[in-house]
């Protein structure tokens, strides 16, 4: 098994955002990048991430966990704009059980003019 340490710095290595919740919405782990990325840095470890968002946002979030956890869903287009996309990821344990999920974080699709 793979130390802790190892996958701590694994995940620091990433350029990217890497945000971890359990079921509860409440914030686990977050990589170098995640912490100097959201405002409120470290401060977000052990808060409802249900907190930093809208309330349309917030019940987004408990519908696409509710599908992860019932239908399978692994994955979920959370965000899209010119600055980033953002996905809801599932992760799971070795008997497929949704321990919480992760944002994980591409650059936008650029679009050719015509």
């Amino acid at each position: 098994m793979v130390e802790t340490m190892i996958l701590a710095a694994i995940l620091d290595s990433l350029k990217d955002p890497v945000l971890f919740a359990d079921t509860a919405h409440v914030t686990r782990y977050m990589n170098r990048a995640a912490v100097a990325y959201y405002k409120e840095g470290e401060t977000l470890i052990g808060r409802s991430l249900l907190d930093c968002h809208n309330e349309r946002s917030q019940q987004m979030m408990i519908d696409i966990l509710a599908e992860m956890q019932a239908e399978g869903l692994e994955e979920r287009l959370i965000t899209d704009n010119e600055k980033h996309r953002i996905y809801m990821r599932a992760v799971r344990d070795l008997a497929g059980q949704v321990l919480g999920y992760y944002e994980r974080y591409e650059p936008p699709v650029v679009k050719e003019k015509a």
